[in-house]
């Protein structure tokens, strides 16, 4: 599949691998996907986030910490945050009383006092799920190759904390797809 990938494409993979080595997570997330499609300047995903209003930086900022807030929830959504409270769990007061007991980003998941990095990019179920997702998006449109695009299409079609986050700045697959594909195009997303 990677070898259908387009320079922007590729540039992305780095790009969330950089970001997941920053982070010192554990595996490349579908959210490292998402901050290295944010990075990327003039590709298509650039252009389709720029029209939907996602260009200006301090918006880009806003994504970033939408994400940051997901990842100290231990990647608990927002609507799942809000399921979890409609049984009587706050979600927040749990985060809080950890963080008061372990630190700041104690829920987070990163690796930063775990053992040493092996040197293997592992990318995770749904960092795997996105990348799949996207070749299946560029099939469906008849691309030939697999771009920086596709992967935001992905990232707004799969459930989770990206797709979510993206939604609540203006970002839907319905309006991504429009951008790129003109009206009508939705039959991608199946």
């Amino acid at each position: 599949m990677f070898e259908r990938f387009t320079k922007d494409a590729r540039a992305v993979v780095r790009g969330a691998v950089e970001h997941r080595d920053r982070s010192g997570s554990g595996s490349v997330d579908p959210e490292h996907l998402l901050l290295a499609l944010l990075d990327r300047e003039a590709s298509r995903a650039s252009f389709t986030l720029t029209a939907l209003g996602l260009a200006p930086e301090e918006r880009k900022e806003s994504v970033r910490q939408a994400l940051g807030d997901a990842r100290r929830r231990a990647g608990l959504s927002q609507a799942e945050a809000d399921a979890l409270a409609g049984l009587g769990i706050d979600v927040s007061e749990i985060v809080a009383r950890v963080e008061e007991v372990h630190g700041v980003g104690a829920m987070s998941g990163d690796r930063k006092d775990k053992e040493p990095w092996s040197g293997r990019r592992v990318f995770s179920r749904g960092a795997k799920d996105v990348l799949e997702k996207s070749l299946r998006i560029a099939v469906a449109h008849r691309d030939r190759h697999i771009g920086d695009e596709h992967f935001l299409l992905a990232l707004t079609v799969l459930p989770g904390v990206p797709g979510e986050v993206l939604a609540d700045h203006g970002v839907t697959h319905e309006a991504a797809t429009r951008v790129l594909y003109g009206g009508g195009e939705a039959r991608a997303a199946g």
